[in-house]
């Protein structure tokens, strides 16, 4: 009778186990969510529209804001799991959806770096091509001209007699 355990421990097991796959799903969506944004912000930066540019940085960085925030709870909980599934007797039913689901996080998470990373690369090279376009217009020889009429010099002598 030593590998019976209470119900009550096997209620709290199960309760960390729901809570962990909800935690870790809501982190896997979220990631999902982040690689679509990316994926849609190499269009814009393609394209050179910079208010949408400006308002897909700002949803990303609510995402990652979120992606964080659920971490945070995922490492205690994470932790939790292991101390309840290292025990004998351990209920393993929703072991292999957990450990799919670590690793579709960890896979949605190496594919948000790698776009991440060619968003980055870029927006530097669009950048250099502003650069380049901005200093050609610097040396433009039309643009620092004056009109015809600003060379006048100012009148010497004026007629005061009529």
């Amino acid at each position: 009778m030593a590998g019976v355990l209470p119900a009550e421990e096997i209620n709290r097991r199960v309760a960390i186990l729901k809570r962990f796959r909800e935690m870790l799903r809501a982190q896997r969506d979220r990631f999902q969510e982040y690689l679509n944004v990316l994926d849609k912000q190499q269009d814009i930066i393609e394209k050179g529209d910079t208010e949408a540019l400006l308002s897909h940085v700002e949803l990303e960085e609510h995402i990652v804001t979120d992606i964080f925030n659920i971490q945070k709870v995922i490492d205690p909980l994470e932790d939790m799991y292991r101390t309840v599934t290292a025990q004998p007797g351990t209920n393993t039913e929703g072991e292999t959806e957990v450990s799919g689901l670590k690793a579709a996080v960890e896979r949605l998470k190496r594919e948000a770096t790698v776009n991440t990373t060619r968003n980055k690369d870029l927006l530097a090279k669009r950048m250099t091509e502003i650069r380049t376009e901005i200093k050609s217009l610097r040396g433009n020889p039309y643009a620092a001209r004056q009109s015809i009429y600003a060379d006048t010099a100012a009148p010497m002598m004026i007629d005061v007699k009529g």
